[in-house]
């Protein structure tokens, strides 16, 4: 993945944030606090709405866009004005971010007997309530190897699409 000078890093939710975060306060990404916009990891899910507050500002540079979302179907369609300016890439947590706990607790096998959703099996099956809680995040994956290998599973396991991206093409090495 090649990125560019300027990365606006936009997460889904609050667990995605916090993940991002603890990565890179570790410097663990392709990519650093110096490389974000604005220095900050971005909210903003509406293309039209991140133009308006972040693109305004008269870029020469091109942008990379790094979408970190659950979803492969959320549509992120920036104006012709900008489209050229723009690399949209983004990276999928499907199904769910809570995966990285079930894979960090050594419970895959179970959550695919279960058939449930991973936040339901976190919820019942790992008695963990607030899985998705910066809180929980933050304190859950304080020793950044438990989350890099947790990532690494996640990657192992998966079936990543064609042109798709996941955390572990984000980390450094």
């Amino acid at each position: 993945m090649n990125l560019t000078k300027y990365v606006a890093c936009i997460c889904e939710g609050s667990a995605e944030r916090a993940i991002i975060k603890l990565l890179l306060d570790e410097n663990r990404l392709i990519f650093t606090w110096d490389d974000l916009l604005e220095g900050e990891i971005l909210r903003c899910r509406n293309a039209k709405k991140f133009e308006e507050q972040h693109l305004r500002k008269g870029f020469t540079d091109k942008i990379t866009v790094l979408r970190i979302l659950d979803s492969r179907r959320e549509r992120f369609k920036l104006s012709k004005a900008y489209a050229s300016k723009i690399d949209v890439v983004n990276v999928i947590t499907a199904p769910e971010i809570e995966m990285l706990v079930i894979f960090a607790e050594g419970k895959y096998d179970e959550y695919k007997k279960s058939k449930k959703k991973p936040s339901t099996f976190c919820k019942e099956d790992l008695k963990i309530s607030d899985v998705k809680s910066i809180q929980f995040v933050e304190s859950y994956f304080a020793d950044i190897e438990v989350l890099i290998s947790a990532i690494r599973e996640y990657r192992r396991v998966s079936s990543i699409q064609r042109g798709e991206y996941a955390l572990s093409d984000l980390l450094n090495e």
